[in-house]
């Protein structure tokens, strides 16, 4: 009988198998009140997951372990497993400074600093020292708004206030500024709320774009562009996580009576 031939598994099938981020039994405590409880997930590399829920559900808090924001809240309290690349990021070894660059973060409203575009894009990798002369940095800022949709109606002003900008412009020049440092994960926390629907679908194809490089997690009111921009869907219900799936699943055959409560508006 003739051996059966092994079967080959490329490299990109093995990444794809491979979660970029996981959470086992995560709970997060603010003060004596629990927020997050035992959750586990896994995810999967250049894919858009997004955390839906009513609010104060706790989606927001666990985006917020993914890059130990957490810690910038005295009365915050982690536990679980977290990891990136089957890395333990609440190891007493890790960098949390390097975390944060290598796991990128775009918030609510737009918060560019108070310095010209250019300066808002360099500044992480000035301070990050990935940069050692003026043309490195010119190459990085173009790239990086270039990758953020912006630098065709930017390039001829780059020494005005980034404040100058509009809402949805500020917004990309925030997810410049997060991709110059050269990202691993992308985290985004309802970036959208505060724009226009023009603004927001500029924002939603770039999102597009840029899970082709990044993985991206996304926590949004909406679950019309949870819908529309993720692959995987995650929902909390009172700090819990009560389903995770594919987005097609989640949407149209959710497997628990809470997540189809919310999902056809019965609660929420």
């Amino acid at each position: 009988m003739d051996a059966v031939p092994p079967i080959s598994i490329s490299e990109s099938q093995v990444q794809a198998q491979t979660p970029k981020l996981t959470a086992r039994r995560c709970n997060v405590f603010y003060g004596a009140k629990q927020a997050l409880y035992d959750v586990d997930i896994d995810v999967m590399p250049n894919q858009i997951t997004a955390f839906i829920g009513p609010s104060g559900c706790g989606k927001s808090t666990f985006l917020r372990c993914f890059n130990r924001m957490n810690d910038t809240i005295d009365i915050a309290r982690v536990s679980g497993d977290i990891r990136l690349d089957g890395e333990d990021i609440y190891s007493d070894e890790i960098d949390v400074v390097q975390l944060r660059a290598r796991v990128g973060m775009v918030f609510q409203k737009p918060n560019p600093f108070p310095k010209s575009i250019a300066e808002n894009v360099a500044y992480g990798p000035k301070i990050h020292g990935l940069v050692s002369s003026k043309s490195e940095v010119e190459a990085i800022i173009q790239m990086s708004l270039e990758k953020a949709g912006l630098w065709n109606e930017v390039k001829d002003r780059l020494n005005e206030p980034g404040t100058g900008l509009s809402g949805g412009q500020q917004q990309r020049l925030c997810i410049a500024r997060a991709i110059a440092v050269s990202p691993e994960v992308i985290l985004m926390d309802e970036p959208c709320s505060s724009l226009d629907p023009i603004a927001t679908a500029r924002i939603e194809e770039l999102m597009e774009e840029l899970r082709r490089q990044y993985t991206l997690i996304i926590v949004t009111h909406s679950m019309q562009q949870a819908a529309r921009v993720s692959q995987k869907t995650a929902f909390f219900h009172l700090g819990k996580l009560i389903e995770y799936g594919d987005t097609e699943q989640i949407f149209t055959a959710p497997r628990d009576e809470k997540t189809q409560g919310y999902i056809t508006g019965r609660f929420g």
